[in-house]
């Protein structure tokens, strides 16, 4: 049986002035996602596996379990986590919202911390990247 989340999920949301497919395009295909987060070889489809290269913590293997275009794109990362993009139109805006679970453990809190501070940041660099 799976330990249950000792550690709330992390959830950033930001509003994206660009149309829901700009926005969708950005964050569902390797390409997007390189250019606002990591390098990666995602192709979004369900079931798909593929690899997050992160540097200097190593390739992180990952498999697309949710896929409802162009509002949802969901993920596991590595062994613990579960990553979910959520896209909501707002006429000539968009409403992105990462939500990142999976924290099973105490151990997983710094790291935690860590990823809240950093999604923050990466959802701005998301917002920057499709409205230049």
């Amino acid at each position: 049986m799976e330990p249950k989340e000792t550690l709330q999920e992390v959830r950033q949301t930001i509003v994206v002035k660009a149309p829901i497919d700009k926005v969708w395009k950005a964050v569902s295909t390797s390409e997007g996602i390189a250019a606002w987060w990591m390098p990666n070889d995602l192709k979004p489809v369900l079931g798909q596996k593929f690899t997050l290269f992160t540097g200097q913590y190593g390739d992180s293997p990952c498999q697309v379990t949710e896929l409802d275009p162009p509002y949802r794109l969901g993920f596991d990362w590595d062994e613990d986590w579960h990553v979910v993009f959520e896209l909501k139109e707002m006429g000539e805006e968009t409403e992105f919202t990462v939500i990142h679970s999976g924290w099973k453990t105490e151990k997983h809190s710094k790291i935690r911390g860590i990823m809240e501070q950093g999604w923050a940041q990466i959802t701005v660099r998301l917002a920057s990247y499709i409205e230049d």
